[in-house]
């Protein structure tokens, strides 16, 4: 894999992990106790970082084969 490809895939890796415990987040009572204007933000964030994880996802799948 290419160097840059290689940075493609640990930038998904990285998102993912991150997506992750923002999601946990989004179950705790910490999560709830939180201003509705900030659950939507966090909301809104994770529905973006969704996105950006899916076309970093169609990025890696369309690396050439090695």
């Amino acid at each position: 894999m290419a160097p840059h490809q290689q940075r493609v895939v640990d930038e998904k890796r990285e998102l993912d992990e991150k997506l992750s415990k923002l999601s946990a987040f989004g179950t705790t009572p910490l999560f709830a106790s939180l201003p509705a204007d900030e659950q939507g933000r966090l909301n809104r964030q994770h529905s973006v970082m969704e996105e950006y994880s899916r076309i970093l996802g169609e990025r890696i799948a369309a690396f050439p084969p090695e």
